[in-house]
């Protein structure tokens, strides 16, 4: 194998990836971005969606093979990046949260981006990409009942908020063994910080303190796609164990009568580091009748290793399914509406936080377009909407549903070809 890069090659990439990290910065600042009441626990909502044509086939894609544009779920995939090609995917989605306890009902809209990715062939058999998206996201807000301090006249009120995320920016590098057969490596760096606040007032005094924790890590992954004929893929994918290091900042001001005293000012000091448990999944996807593609997946994620608790619960093995069917009448045709994508998707989560003796699983009902941009290349445009339940209205339980839709432009550049003049 050749390792061969023109000057112009290297220009364009060093264009582009100083464009990814102009972009890049904006999207790791950006917070807020769940308003789930689960993104009390741990390091908050450990995010689902993925890159393009994913979304909409219930977050699908370990064993789906293609060459026509960026597959996050499976760094192998990389290894069938066509020659010349360069793609991009940038995304943003917008959520509306319901949440409902037995006394209360609550609605919350949030609009995030929620990733940036390109990719790329390094040389023959060799494909790269780089993407960055939401690993886990951190909303939430709880207002105790003012009520009366036994014994006393005064009253007590607290209110703890949380916002905040992790990121997940990762190099996936293909290989392409064989016709058949791809394998992949891929690197996370792991890295965001959490902001919660609580207030505390009794009469006419008020606490207030502010923890701000910092989380960094890496975490290595492998994977793997064996196509046993022209429309059938499987792949698989292991994501390894690794410990998020963690720093906190905590600041703590009380006011009495109106005067306010500084009991901590930004003091450093060591946190709770963080496990991220070991992670498989397998998955397998068939083409039937050149119109339709049927995905499924399987992922397992050994929460219970980490022998780590919450507050609240205890972390045990998560089970995640997915399931998507996509149809495309005739990709070549001439015709506009015979080359739109039309997509099912459902996936089920039974979840890794255990709260008195609870799950909090959840599912998704997933659905989608891709509507071309070109017959002569392979941009387009994918649209998704997902329906999610998860909890219950139990004890301290929440039930949440929410609707989550999501826009990515999935665009590919010729930018090494020679134009060709007649």
């Amino acid at each position: 194998m050749l390792f061969t890069m023109t000057k112009t090659k290297i220009k364009y990439l060093g264009l582009a990836l100083g464009l990814f990290f102009c972009s890049f910065n904006g999207f790791a600042q950006s917070e807020a971005l769940t308003s789930s009441p689960y993104s009390l626990y741990g390091l908050g909502v450990i995010n689902q969606t993925s890159i393009g044509k994913s979304n909409s086939l219930g977050y699908t894609g370990i064993g789906i093979s293609s060459n026509s544009e960026i597959n996050n779920l499976n760094p192998a995939n990389f290894g069938s990046i066509p020659q010349n090609s360069f793609f991009y995917d940038i995304g943003m989605n917008a959520e509306i949260n319901k949440y409902s306890n037995s006394t209360s009902d609550d609605t919350n809209t949030t609009v995030n981006f929620s990733n940036l990715a390109f990719a790329f062939r390094i040389a023959e058999g060799l494909g790269a990409g780089i993407s960055m998206v939401p690993y886990s996201d951190v909303g939430y807000s709880v207002l105790s009942e003012e009520s009366n301090i036994e014994g006393s006249t005064d009253t007590y009120l607290s209110y703890v908020t949380g916002i905040g995320s992790l990121s997940d920016l990762k190099l996936n590098l293909g290989y392409n063994v064989m016709d058949q057969l791809r394998v992949g490596l891929s690197t996370s760096f792991l890295f965001g910080s959490i902001d919660q606040e609580e207030l505390i007032a009794i009469s006419s005094s008020t606490f207030e303190l502010t923890e701000t924790t910092n989380y960094t890590g890496v975490r290595f992954g492998l994977g793997l796609q064996f196509d046993p004929t022209e429309n059938i893929t499987f792949g698989s994918i292991m994501n390894l164990p690794t410990t998020l290091k963690g720093d906190m900042t905590r600041s703590a001001v009380k006011t009495v009568s109106g005067f306010e005293i500084t009991v901590e000012d930004e003091v450093e000091t060591d946190a709770d580091n963080f496990s991220l448990p070991l992670e498989v999944g397998m998955g397998v996807s068939a083409k039937l009748k050149d119109k339709y593609t049927v995905s499924l997946d399987y992922r397992k994620n050994y929460w219970s290793s980490t022998d780590q608790e919450d507050e609240a619960g205890t972390y045990v093995d998560q089970d995640i399914v997915g399931f998507g069917l996509e149809y495309i009448k005739n990709k070549k045709s001439y015709k506009y509406k015979d080359r739109i994508n039309y997509r099912l998707g459902f996936n089920y989560d039974n979840g890794y936080l255990e709260i008195n003796e609870q799950k909090i699983d959840g599912y998704s009902i997933t659905t989608g377009l891709g509507l071309p941009l070109s017959l002569r290349s392979n941009s387009i445009i994918n649209l998704s909407y997902s329906y999610s339940s998860k909890g219950r209205v139990e004890t301290v339980l929440v039930k949440e549903n929410y609707h989550v839709i999501t826009l990515n432009m999935s665009l590919e550049d010729l930018w090494f070809r020679k134009r060709k003049i007649n």
